[in-house]
């Protein structure tokens, strides 16, 4: 039998139509910043892509092209003018660890969701730069961007929004800076962007990118992010995969599963559900030899099986969260795949069962 790979929130296939694009463009081998005829050929491949990735992402303001959704954090935690940062507490690692050791901590509820009282006190006083996190990418869970946009505004501060789950997806929020990923959502790995509403906000450090990045770009990728882009597969899969999801927590739960921030608005393509008594690890491991790809939480910490920050900080009873794992789709995933899924956990869940009487 084939292996299923239920792993898309870490990196998904590139997609048909973003391996044509990088094909053709790797006959472009000039530096796009070169003036002669061969790098002014790879600049119009350049740009055109990145008409194409602020167009398709309805952006029309300054887009940063970078090596990814952490080099993306970095620059905004490094150059944004405004000299506070708060940071959500259930972002992603590379979040916080841009930010420094001395941002601002904003809690959140037992849904995963920002308390917007602790935001607002955390806002008073001179303007910051406050990081939260779109999509959440262990629990899926979604933030309510407009209404922490209004919050962070009439304090004259700015909002960054990691966008990496969800940019191609869902729409974007109306944020100051947006992170963003090709490899999360069919393009390549080793490149992504920062969106930058007004470049008036960001101090500029020199070299390509309009001054704020150094480094050659790597046109092939780019190429490949805008035609990722341009495909929506993922967008226009996202009503069938709320189904599916629905579909596979529903089974779960009734064999003993307990789905993780069940009553707050998540993204379709990602869930996190406990199996009580059954470490993550252990279950890792067990899908794994089942031929099924899945994860114990976030893709940069799984490797090390380390006590998820993010369910933590969510309140999760640490005997529970150690037992949970995620499961993410793409725009492959079939009802089918659902279905030997969900037969795996219950063999997994049964054996463990019998194990413990």
């Amino acid at each position: 039998m084939s292996r299923l790979y239920l792993d898309h929130a870490a990196t998904t296939p590139l997609l048909p139509q973003a391996a044509e694009a990088m094909a053709r463009a790797f006959e472009l081998w000039a530096n796009p910043s070169s003036p002669h005829a061969e790098g002014r050929a790879a600049r119009a491949v350049l740009e055109a892509a990145r008409t194409t990735i602020a167009e398709t992402l309805g952006w029309r303001h300054d887009v940063i092209l970078t090596s990814g959704a952490s080099e993306a954090i970095a620059i905004a935690a490094f150059a944004a003018k405004p000299v506070r940062r708060l940071v959500g507490a259930t972002e992603h690692d590379a979040v916080p660890a841009a930010m420094g050791g001395g941002a601002t901590i904003l809690s959140v509820d037992p849904g995963g969701l920002i308390d917007m009282d602790a935001l607002d006190a955390a806002l008073e006083g001179e303007p910051a730069l406050v990081a939260i996190q779109q999509v959440n990418n262990e629990t899926g869970v979604i933030q309510p961007m407009p209404a922490i946009a209004v919050h962070v505004r009439a304090a004259g501060s700015l909002l960054f929004a990691d966008c990496a789950q969800s940019a191609g997806k869902l729409d974007l929020p109306d944020a100051d800076f947006i992170a963003v990923s090709a490899h999360k959502l069919g393009g390549p790995p080793g490149v992504g962007a920062l969106l930058v509403r007004d470049a008036a906000t960001l101090r500029a450090s020199g070299g390509q990118e309009k001054g704020y990045r150094r480094g050659t770009q790597a046109v092939p990728a780019v190429a490949g992010f805008a035609a990722a882009l341009e495909a929506r597969a993922f967008a226009e899969a996202m009503p069938r995969l709320a189904g599916l999801r629905a579909t596979l927590e529903e089974e779960l739960g009734a064999a003993g599963g307990r789905v993780i921030a069940p009553g707050t608005a998540r993204m379709a393509a990602i869930g996190a559900i406990a199996m009580p008594g059954v470490t993550s690890a252990s279950q890792v491991v067990q899908f794994d030899l089942a031929g099924i790809a899945i994860s114990a939480g976030s893709a940069c910490s799984s490797g090390s099986m380390k006590a998820s920050r993010v369910l933590a900080a969510m309140g999760i009873d640490p005997a529970l969260a150690e037992c949970a794992i995620r499961i993410s789709f793409g725009p492959s995933t079939s009802q089918a795949d659902v279905d030997r899924f969900v037969g795996e956990w219950r063999g997994i869940a049964d054996r463990a069962a019998s194990r413990a009487a």
